[in-house]
């Protein structure tokens, strides 16, 4: 058997033979080599089918394809995550990898957001492991929270003040819906972060993988070749990056 490599960012395409097929994000480290793990939420055919599956079912997996995060290059500087929603499924590999190469880099901040707390992703994960690792700044918020909920509530803008790190030379990540994305790279704007420092994952409509269909057009770009990292000056001209 070969190894299951992938880079982090990267995607695959995961087909269930007769139904359909669709691009999802690996969410697990990318240095285990014996298996793949991917968060998936029942949103149509191909998902709704993936929750049917049993042990010993068959599927199809294409990929990786795409690019990832260029991490040789964020080395010895600092970083700060920001994820929100489904956003957090493709964050957690990018999470472990940081971890597994935080000697190389000069600070770790992860800012996370959801809607409500029964909303996060990982959430035991985040509260049990990240939040005790001394190489990780970390704080959530929710929108709307509850009696148990001891954390921010807000969107996930309203946690990024007081972060405390040099935005001119440091490296920002964002990942999360469309909205969340756009009002958080605007704030990491104002708050000195240069364009070329955002690096933004747009996962945008990714069907044949190799930049053929289309469908994924991001401007001159396409999502799934020359993504779906992208920094933000790459983008920031076409109108439809946000959705």
């Amino acid at each position: 058997e070969e190894p299951i490599t992938f880079e982090t960012g990267q995607f695959i395409e995961l087909t269930i033979p007769g139904i359909g097929e669709a691009p999802f994000t690996p969410s697990s480290r990318p240095a285990m080599k014996d298996i793949m793990e991917i968060t998936i939420m029942n949103v149509g055919k191909v998902t709704e089918k993936v929750h049917e599956l049993k042990k010993g079912d068959i599927v199809g997996v294409r990929g990786p394809f795409g690019k990832g995060y260029p991490m040789d290059s964020f080395k010895g500087k600092e970083i700060l995550v920001v994820g929100g929603g489904c956003g957090f499924a493709p964050i957690r590999s990018l999470m472990y990898e940081l971890f597994d190469r935080s000697g190389e880099f000069k600070k770790l901040f992860f800012r996370g957001g959801c809607k409500t707390p029964q909303e996060f992703l990982y959430r035991s994960e985040i509260e049990d492991d990240w939040a005790k690792r001394k190489d990780l700044d970390l704080k959530l918020t929710v929108d709307k929270g509850d009696s148990e909920w001891k954390e921010n509530v807000g969107v996930v803008t309203t946690i990024l003040d007081g972060v405390e790190m040099d935005y001119e030379s440091g490296i920002a990540i964002v990942c999360g819906p469309p909205i969340m994305m756009k009002f958080s790279t605007k704030k990491l704007l104002d708050m000195g972060f240069k364009e070329e420092n955002i690096y933004l994952s747009m996962e945008k409509n990714m069907s044949c993988g190799i930049g053929k269909c289309g469908h994924c057009r991001i401007g001159t770009y396409y999502v799934c070749k020359d993504g779906p990292v992208f920094t933000y000056d790459k983008i920031k001209n076409f109108s439809n990056i946000w959705g």
